[in-house]
């Protein structure tokens, strides 16, 4: 594949010589001209982009060659007038200057520069494009080749400067400027005139803080970026406070990438100052040597520029030099002053960022404790931001992405455990102050503490473990803690903690539960503390949470206890004052939302009780007057009480919808609708100045009644979700939908009372309502981040294309929304499934974004008038007049409407998972469409797209006429209003309209929407076009093939914009410039491109123009600099490689993904790992080959710094599959090395220095930069050097080797010389060493897969002896290894999986026969028998080792492991007799245990759950009754691994008639047995009857056995074909066994029990493998034989039969084993058969079973019913008889099974009998008569075959068909004519041998037979049946009567002699031998017949007779000379 793509491409490519001459790239400008304006641009892109190709194609003698040429051409485009050059031009211009002088000669460089600057400095007769062009040009030469023209850099540089002011009615030409200047500073790197550095140095500081052009100001911190990095003049403290001014400045602006490129410059010169022991020494004045008389060129400009400065002293300058920390405090100090904006603070939490991964991970991991107290003490603890509340929130969300997201995945396994224990030791453990000279940490700094320690224990997972104890420690002791806060976020630390280290969760569960009741006792006294006791109440359902995802470490018991508990507390409220009451009620709800994860399984039991609590808590409410009477705490106490209880209903609605029936919805619903009326009833005044009339000092009724609104919405949208159709009441929704309207669209509203909230209520203040930032905005939503928006339905977050998800991007994102988030404004969030990293809002903001959910789920369920009511509830919201005064609510409320509405019309149409309703009534139609006409011409992009994606969905809803009259409004909207907001508004409308609809309805307006979006997009506005950009490539990717017509204008559009200044940043005009600067125009533009490559698809490969378009553009795309850019064209490399892999530079693309790797950007990266793994699917070897060396470390180290990265080990794991099992040595190597190899660190370049002027090789120019800065510490040693790839990394490769193995073993199993097997026996020591090595490791999961790969190993080569010493075992000299692997399995901080994992191995080894002496199997063997001696009796303290099971569910986990060892050695005590020895001794014990597990497993499985029907708790003491269903799931999967083991292990005991266990299955178990041991071993076994009545059967066992078996086979299994078909043949050789009268009696021929089976039977043969069939056959065999009707038949004597009612069971049973052959041969059935019987062994050998068992099933048939069995099993052996397929296979077994099948009917004296042979006969002779045409290839060997089933039919019954039937002398005759026949002549002749002997047509075939012999007819091939008939003749000679004899014995001698005489001497030893038969037959008769010869023929007989001496004497000597004649072979000599 990769030749056909390099000869493509190299066809496409230009060629860079012809003839030995450089190949002319000349740009024909009068041709140019010719061609019509819009295209002119275009062809300059195309010569241009061609240009780029070429000089990259060129080698350095080439580029050489045509320099001067290829610069003429570059000049003569950037002198170009029109077209002129525009950015894109430039750029490649650029690219072709730094080709040629990177590649080629130098020497035209210095002409090079001078004509580019002569272009800069000529006057206004210069088009200023060309000057725009020219110092582009100018950057990159010096940016390449600078270090060669130093001398003219300040020529340059001077030049550049002086334009500036020529330049400031162009944005692009100055932006072009300051870039230019940065390229030269970095291409000649030190060697700058500090003069001109500093000129260049003013002039941008200038632009950076006064420059209103966004570009601009970004541009000119790039190039300050520059001097600060690669120059040393402005390392001082003086400089640096003058760049901090500027920067601080910039860092204020609006645009991001100001604010980036402020906070990256900022961040160089910081960490370029960065040293670990800094000096503050004063920087040397260097005297300037005097100045000439004549000024050289830009002093001038020097002097002016310095006569700027102040005349104030300076202070003395001191050089820069910072550690960490005081670098980190610069940031902080501008971070924390009050007048430091929020954006200002998000550019400094980048260059935070930036710092941060410029020093690199050693200095991180040295230093992580001083950046966590600075950011705890100096950021979260300052208190100007302590009284903010977003500031306070937008600082903790800047920490959490600095320290967890940023340092923390920069810091490996080890420095994560060493970050968590300082987080833990250092801080979280002083609180409570324990020691006097360590103070206690404050709230915010335990905040920060808290969260970091929650995800590094996400990141470390069960490496947590090696400090689990001091976690759970300190986690527990800060849950004290009074802020609530800090409460919450140490809960969910703790959730964390549990789930990485389950062992934990009961000791923890219990500690919490003790502290809760010890805090509760303490309420009545005087040491009270509610805030503790709720704060172990969270830490305590925060533990409960986890116990679903672990039910192997949860226990009954305390879920029970806390229930109870709670219930209690609940009860017992009522007796105390207010607020001790209103703890123990908050207490109690958490707990039951704790336990409501649990899941349906435990909350159905104790649903009624929940009921009752839920309805006490939430009653109806009281009349109006009565709640007037009472006080603010009584009403605050009643809200208080609602809110936890709705909390805990939260909880129930998220994990129990199963429960969720009508009658619970509508009595939930009931329970809303009351709550509905208490906040309605609720008085207006919610507010107390009194401290004594608040329930909590911190809340007023106001915030309780909000927190409640807030949880009925919340609710209300759940069960609008998740109910059954009809399952709620009308009546609630007309309840809460108009509250849900009011709360997010009321005018008048509650605003807090806030400073900043009251100034930018001002209308002059305020400017926009996502700048307010004070955590309210005015009510507005919090579900809107940028374009990001959170869907209130579903939860999920829909990412715009345009936004970033890079560590700064998020920091930017952060104040995009004006409110911040925390875990303490929804405690529930610590038990509830987590949003996608969304933290809750504050509860006023969470009660809007709950109502907009309610509404949006609730409008379309409403009738008409209902709907039309809250629209115009909106519409007058919106239009009050009371909002005129106050823009900023009604900004608020225009956003949550128009979210609202988006989130209705999308419900509307079915996708948001919901009822979906209808908005299709007229009045509501129109009532949206006003409303969203509206939003859709809002300034605000957020809220026309929300808007538009509205219009979309409701068009999508109502239908086509809707869609018509909104398509007509847009477009008409469109030409009339000019407004740019308005027509992108209407241009994105279009296109979600046409999305929604799709290609085939939106049909109709493609031509109108798309013709209006092409004009848009050539629109000059930014906004315009952007949007509609967006909008074309939404059209085309939803119309798919319908755009096909729209492709060829649609390309040349884009590529048009593309080449266009006016869609690019760099366009003249200020306004313009400043707007695109925020919109992502070119990747719009890229993005299109994609969708039109996903509109041509396959077609790309015919479609040349096209694609050569295309193809060039995806190349510029691929050389941009911007990311969204780069992600676009990724796309677009991986889709064309995908259609058109032909016509892609293969080698190129592979490359470019391999360093897309390395990228700065996380989507960048992840983008290109996507493409690599789709690559790697078709062909990865040859990725592998492609690309540079080095992928695969990368992809390893990408891996164990991201270890959940999908894509990654999605390439790992498809090469794995494709190359593995031809090669597994290199997969085992591969994974030894993961497994050994050391994390490697981030090699940092050394930093420039002023003294060397060579440029480095730095491939990202800023974190190279920044590492550069950073590089001179490189050479200390880190604390981590050897540390090994992190354990999800090992574990990975672990399980590769797990799967390669596995893959490798299935192969085993088809071919035995299998390659792979043989090359992993040669590794097997390498494999058993790595096992080794994860079996003994520190975390769990990696010593379960080593244990797993150690039971394959010896599962594989367990009983292949060693190749060098055959009489010893391959893996007995692993064996101390794997005992020692085997030994931490069973110790004390071990775990259930292990140990089960670890017993299986245990049995294998033993099983498999490495070591067969008892003796010697030493620790491995006490093991399993101590555990069956510990397990054998119910009791709960039973272990295994060391290990105690932490729950009852891990004990049986580990019980059934230990039965199904045991199981596993019986079942391989049939092949390996030693392990009688070993098994024999426990099987009394083993028997009933097993057979309790199998019912055990049967009544989890099949019995209904307990308490189904929901009615009341359940009473009874044993909590594991009442809690089955709980634990079922749990259980079941331990059973279904084990059960078949257990079952195969009955079934060879009752193969084996084994006494013990038919008393087991008897239910006699608890007999004591003769055996001593025997009757040891069952003490304690007697288990209570589980109450089935099994009736008559006469074993008790047999339904358990044959059920599971049964119900097994029957259900669809989820695992591989492989695996399930073994599993099936498994289930059906146990299940053959079991169905035994022995056992089953005759239990399986009950009515249901027989039709189910036939049913499941007949489907396996129509469905499964031969294999199974052939099981099926036997088991239908079996049955019959032992049917009772058989067995009565047998018994029954013929003339007193009565057909029995159960017969049709037999026939039910013969139609299985028919049915097997009718899908086998071809012919008995009308369905086409699935394999070739010719190359198939296996069916072959199936037909034969079948046919074999349908003859033995027809032996016991009762005879009245034999007949329609004889009829059927003589006509498959015709069918078989005449079919091609069966003849050279088949037949021959076959004809034996018919012989035998005659034989047993032979005797039978019906008339039916011989009329069924006499017509087998006649079909028969058919078949021979159509064999005879030899039409087919197998038509001989048919009449071969033919000829002999008719001998045996006949010589078998022939007296059943009559001798001298006209069918038997038919074949006689036909028999005859084969006999002369060279084909058949030899099988004729045997055939008539056997007819003689049986005495069949004797005459006929006499004759026959003597004519042929006489006859002697020379023909090929008759001489056998010659030979073959002269020997018949001379055995039937005894034969004949005695009468006859002499007669007969003279007419064979003649025959004989005749046969010699005409065939010569050939045949005279047959003939002699014959003749001497014919003597020893009757001697006096042949002496008779000699005597009466004539001489001839004596004469005749007489050479006969010597001739047959001589041969009989020289064998006689060759057999007496054979040993000596061997002897002198062995003598050389002779």
């Amino acid at each position: 594949m990769a030749e056909a793509e390099s000869k493509t491409l190299a066809t496409e490519a230009p060629k860079a010589l012809s003839n030995g001459e450089p190949s002319p790239h000349r740009l024909d400008i009068q041709k140019l001209h010719s061609l019509p304006s819009e295209q002119q641009s275009l062809s300059l892109l195309t010569f241009t982009a061609e240009l780029v190709r070429h000089v990259d194609a060129l080698d350095a003698e080439s580029t050489t060659a045509e320099q001067a040429a290829l610069k003429k051409e570059i000049l003569q485009i950037v002198n170009l007038a029109s077209p002129a050059p525009t950015r894109v031009i430039r750029e490649n211009l650029g690219r072709c200057f730094t080709g040629i002088f990177e590649k080629g000669n130098r020497k035209p460089l210095y002409e090079s520069i001078n004509d580019l600057v002569a272009i800069i400095q000529a006057g206004k007769e210069k088009d200023i494009k060309a000057k725009h062009a020219a110092v582009a040009c100018l950057g990159s030469v010096f940016e390449t080749a600078g270090d060669s023209a130093v001398s003219l850099s300040a020529l340059a540089c001077t030049t550049a400067l002086k334009s500036l002011k020529a330049a400031s009615n162009d944005t692009g030409y100055r932006s072009a400027i300051f870039r230019m200047l940065g390229r030269v500073v970095k291409g000649i790197v030190a060697a700058i005139d500090e003069d001109v550095a500093r000129s260049i140095w003013k002039q941008a500081r200038n632009a950076v803080s006064g420059e209103k052009s966004i570009l601009v100001q970004a541009s000119a911190c790039l190039c300050l970026e520059r001097l600060v990095r690669y120059t040393s003049y402005f390392d001082n403290s003086n400089d640096f406070e003058r760049l901090q001014t500027s920067l601080y400045k910039a860092m204020e602006s609006s645009s991001t990438s100001v604010r980036q490129a402020a906070a990256s410059c900022l961040a160089v010169q910081l960490v370029k100052s960065f040293a670990q022991s800094p000096g503050k020494d004063a920087v040397p004045q260097i005297r300037k040597p005097r100045k000439s008389k004549k000024a050289a060129k830009g002093e001038e400009l020097d002097d002016e520029l310095e006569r700027a400065s102040s005349p104030a002293p300076d202070k003395p300058a001191t050089a820069l030099s910072y550690t960490l920390t005081e670098m980190l405090k610069v940031l902080s100090t501008h971070y924390c002053r009050s007048t430091t904006t929020n954006k200002a603070r998000a550019s400094i939490a980048v260059c935070y960022i930036k710092i941060f991964k410029a020093v690199g991970e050693s200095v991180l991991e040295n230093s992580f404790a001083d950046i966590a107290r600075h950011l705890f003490t100096d950021i979260l603890s300052h208190p100007g931001l302590q009284y903010n509340k977003y500031r306070q929130a937008i600082s903790r969300k800047f920490v959490r992405i600095l320290l967890e997201r940023v340092i923390g995945k920069m810091l490996g396994e080890t420095a994560q455990l060493n970050a968590c224990r300082f987080l833990l030791n250092d801080i979280i453990k002083d609180y409570p102050q324990a020691i006097k000279e360590r103070a206690e940490p404050n709230k915010h700094t335990l905040v920060g503490a808290l969260s970091a320690v929650t995800a590094f224990i996400g990141y470390l997972d069960a490496a947590t473990a090696s400090v689990a104890d001091t976690c759970r420690e300190g986690l527990l002791q800060v849950l004290q803690h009074p802020n609530f806060t800090v409460q919450v976020y140490a809960s969910r630390a703790l959730r964390a903690f549990i789930l990485a280290c389950p062992q934990q969760l009961l000791p923890t569960v219990t500690i919490c539960m003790n502290s809760v009741n010890r805090e509760l006792n303490l309420l009545a006294g005087p040491r009270q503390a509610p805030r503790r006791c709720i704060g172990y109440a969270h830490g305590l359902a925060a533990v409960l949470s986890t116990s679903s995802r672990h039910p192997l470490y949860g226990s009954v018991d305390v879920y029970a206890r806390v229930l109870q508990q709670a219930t209690n507390l609940l009860k017992s409220s009522g007796s105390s004052d207010l607020r001790m009451s209103s703890c123990q009620l908050q207490v109690a709800w958490i707990m039951i939302g704790g336990l409501m994860s649990l899941g349906p399984n435990f909350v159905k039991i104790h649903l009624s009780q929940l009921m009752l609590l839920w309805k006490n808590a939430l009653p109806r409410p009281v009349p109006k007057e009565n709640m007037s009477q009472r006080n603010m705490i009584e009403l605050s106490y009643l809200a208080h009480v609602r809110e936890c209880a709705l909390g805990s209903i939260r909880g129930f609605l998220t994990f129990n919808q199963r429960l969720l029936t009508s009658d619970v919805s509508k009595r939930l619903s009931a329970m809303l609708e009351s709550t509905v009326a208490f906040l309605q009833s609720l008085p207006e005044k919610k507010t107390s100045d009194d401290p004594t009339n608040r329930l909590s000092p911190a809340l007023q009724l106001q915030d309780y009644e909000v927190m409640v609104r807030r949880r009925v919405f919340q609710n209300f949208s759940l069960l609008l979700q998740l109910s059954p159709v009809g399952g709620m009441e009308t009546a609630a929704h007309s309840t809460v939908l108009p509250l849900a309207v009011a709360s997010f669209s009321d005018a008048d509203y509650f605003a807090p009372s806030s400073l900043s909230a009251a100034i930018a209520s001002a209308a002059a203040a305020f400017e926009s309502i996502w700048d307010v930032g004070d955590n309210y905005a005015f009510g507005l939503t919090g579900l809107i981040h940028g374009l990001n928006i959170l869907d209130p339905v579903s939860g999920k977050t829909i990412r715009h294309w345009s936004s970033r998800n890079d560590d700064e991007d998020e920091v930017n994102d952060v104040v995009l929304s004006p409110i911040g988030g925390g875990l303490e404004f929804d405690p529930t969030c610590i038990y509830l499934p987590a949003v996608e990293d969304h933290e809750p809002n504050p509860a006023a903001t969470g009660a809007v974004n709950a109502a907009i959910s309610a509404f949006a789920l609730c409008l379309p369920l409403q009738a008409p008038r209902v709907q039309e009511g809250a629209l115009e509830q909106m519409a007058s919201s919106l239009s009050a007049l009371s909002l005129q005064k106050d823009p900023a609510r009604k900004a608020a409320i225009t956003v949550n409407v128009t979210l609202a509405l988006s989130a209705a019309c999308k419900v509307a149409t079915g996708d948001g998972g919901a009822s979906k309703g209808d908005l299709r009534s007229v009045a509501t139609e129109k009532a949206l469409q006003a409303l969203l006409h509206g939003c859709i011409k809002d300034p605000d992009d957020r809220i026309r797209m929300l808007g538009s994606r509205a219009l979309g969905d409701l068009c999508r809803s109502s239908g086509n006429a809707l869609t018509a009259t909104e398509v007509t409004y847009l477009t008409e909207t469109i030409v009339k209003n000019r407004e740019p907001h308005v027509r992108a508004g209407c241009a994105s409308s279009l296109a979600s309209i046409h999305s929604q609809l799709g290609g085939m309805a939106a049909g109709f307006h493609m031509k109108t929407i798309v013709g209006m979006l092409m004009s848009l997009a050539a629109d000059a506005h930014p906004h315009v076009h952007f949007w509609a950009l967006d909008s074309l490539a939404e059209v085309a990717e939803a119309a798919g093939l319908n755009f096909s017509g729209y492709v060829s204008n649609t390309i040349g559009m884009l590529s048009r914009l593309y080449v266009s200044d006016s869609h690019s940043i760099e366009t003249a005009a200020l306004a313009p410039s400043n707007m695109a600067a925020e919109l992502p125009v070119t990747a719009a533009i890229a993005r299109g491109v994609d969708s039109v490559i996903n509109v041509l698809g396959p077609d790309l490969q015919d479609a040349m123009k096209p694609r050569e378009m295309l193809l060039m553009l995806v190349r510029l795309f691929s050389q941009e600099p911007d990311v969204g850019v780069r992600l676009e064209s990724l796309r677009c490399l991986e889709h064309i490689s995908l259609y058109a892999p032909g016509h892609i530079d293969f080698a190129r693309y592979v490359e470019r993904l391999q360093s897309d790797i390395d990228s700065n950007s996380s989507e960048i990266a992840a983008s290109s790992l996507h493409g690599l793994s789709v690559l790697m699917r078709r062909d990865a070897q040859n990725i592998v080959r492609t690309a540079r060396p080095g992928l695969e470390e990368r992809l390893w180290d990408y891996l164990n710094s991201t270890p959940e990265q999908a894509d990654t080990k999605s390439i790992f794991t498809n090469w794995l599959h494709q190359t593995g099992p031809s090669n597994p040595t290199e997969w085992i190597q591969r994974c030894n090395t993961i497994l050994t190899r050391a994390k490697s660190k981030a090699e940092q370049p050394k930093t420039a220095t002023t003294k060397d002027t060579a440029a480095p090789e730095l491939q990202d120019e800023e974190v190279a930069g920044f590492a550069a800065a950073a590089g001179v510490h490189r050479d200390e040693a880190p604390t981590s050097t050897q540390e090994l790839m992190r354990w999800q990394v090992r574990l990975f490769a672990m399980g590769c080797l797990y799967d390669l193995i596995t893959v490798i073993s299935k192969e085993a199993v088809i071919n035995d010389d299998a390659p792979g097997v043989v090359a992993l026996q040669h590794k097997v020591a390498d494999v058993v060493r790595i096992a080794f090595s994860a079996s003994t490791a520190g975390v769990a999961s990696l010593r379960v897969v080593g244990m797993r790969i150690i039971d394959q190993v010896l599962t594989l080569f367990g009983r292949i002896p060693d190749p060098d010493f055959p009489e010893a075992m391959l893996l007995e000299q692993y064996q101390a290894q794997i005992s020692s692997a085997l030994t931490p399995a069973f110790a004390v901080d071990s775990s259930p999986e292990l140990a089960a994992a670890a017993v299986s191995v245990c049995a294998t080894f033993i099983a498999t026969g490495i070591v067969t002496d008892i003796d010697r199997m030493g620790r491995i063997l006490k093991v399993l028998v101590s555990a069956l001696e510990s397990f054998s009796n119910e009791s709960e303290s039973a272990s295994i080792g060391d290990l105690q099971s932490p729950s009852a569910n891990a004990q049986v986990m580990v019980r059934m492991a230990v039965f199904a060892a045991w199981a596993q050695l019986q079942i391989a005590s049939a092949e390996q007799e030693y392990l009688l020895k070993v098994v024999k001794p426990h099987i009394a014990q083993l028997v009933p245990l097993w057979l309790a597990s199998l019912r055990e497993y049967s009544r989890l499985r099949f019995e209904p759950d307990i308490s189904a029907n929901m009615g009341g708790a359940i009473m009874s003491d044993d909590l594991d009754t009442v809690y089955a269903a709980l634990n079922r799931e749990t259980l079941l999967k331990f059973y279904a691994d084990s059960w078949l083991s257990l079952v195969d292990a009955i079934a060879s005991l009752i193969d084996e008639d084994s006494e013990v266990v038919f008393e087991a299955l008897d239910g006699k178990h608890a007999e004591t047995f003769k055996d001593e041991d025997s009757g040891k071993a069952m003490n304690g076994i007697v288990r209570q009857s589980t109450g089935i009545n099994y009736r008559e059967e006469p074993v008790a066992f047999f339904f358990v056995l044959f059920g599971l078996a049964f119900e097994s086979l029957a259900i669809r299994s989820n695992d591989d074909i492989a695996t399930t078909r073994q599993r099936n043949l498994d289930i059906l050789q146990a299940l053959k066994k079991i169905l035994r009268p022995s056992v089953s009696g005759s239990a399986v021929y009950q009515e249901v029990v027989f039709s189910e089976s036939v049913d499941l039977l007949s489907r396996m043969v129509l469905t499964e493998t031969l294999g199974v069939q052939s099981i099926v056959v036997e088991i239908a065999r079996n049955l019959c034989l032992v049917h009772p009707s058989s067995r009565q038949g047998v018994q029954t004597p013929i003339n007193g039969e009565a057909l029995s009612d159960d017969i049709e069971q037999l026939f039910e049973l013969t139609r299985i084993i028919v049915l097997v052959l009718g899908g086998l041969i071809p012919g008995l059935s009308e369905t086409p058969v699935s394999v070739h019987l010719e190359s198939s062994e296996e069916a072959t050998a199936l037909v034969r079973t079948a046919v074999q068992a349908l003859v033995e099933v027809s032996e016991v048939f009762p005879s009245i019913i034999k007949t329609d069995l004889h009829a059927t099993i003589l006509h498959i052996f015709v069918t078989v008889l005449a079919t091609g397929a069966c003849q050279s296979t088949v037949v021959p077994q076959a004809l034996p099974i018919f012989r035998r099948f005659i034989n047993s009917i032979a005797d039978d004296d019906r008339s039916e009998t011989r009329h069924q042979l006499r017509n087998a006969l006649a079909r028969m002779l058919l078949v021979l008569k159509n064999a005879q045409k030899r039409e087919t290839e197998a038509s001989l060997p048919c009449e071969k075959n033919t000829l002999l089933a008719i001998t045996v039919l006949l010589s078998t019954a022939v007296q059943d068909i009559g001798a001298d039937h006209p069918l038997v002398s038919r074949f006689v005759g036909e028999l005859c004519e084969c006999l002369t026949a060279p084909m058949t002549s030899r099988v004729a002749a045997g055939c008539i041998r056997t007819l003689l002997m049986a005495g069949v047509g004797p005459a006929a075939l006499l004759a026959e037979s003597t004519s042929f012999l006489a006859d002697a007819i020379d023909l090929e091939g008759l001489q056998e049946g010659r030979i073959l008939t002269a020997q018949t003749l001379a055995a039937y000679a005894s034969r004949v009567s005695i009468s006859q004899r002499p007669a007969a014995i003279a007419l064979f001698m003649i025959t004989l002699l005749e046969w010699a005489s005409k065939t010569g001497v050939a045949v005279f030893p047959e003939t002699g031998a014959r003749l001497l038969d014919l003597a020893a037959a009757d001697n006096a008769t042949f002496r008779a017949v000699v005597s009466t010869m004539d001489g001839e023929r004596k004469a005749l007989l007489e050479r006969i007779v010597k001739a047959r001496a001589g041969v009989q004497r020289a064998k006689s000597d060759m057999d007496g000379d054979r040993e000596p004649t061997i002897a002198l072979k062995m003598n050389f000599g002779g």
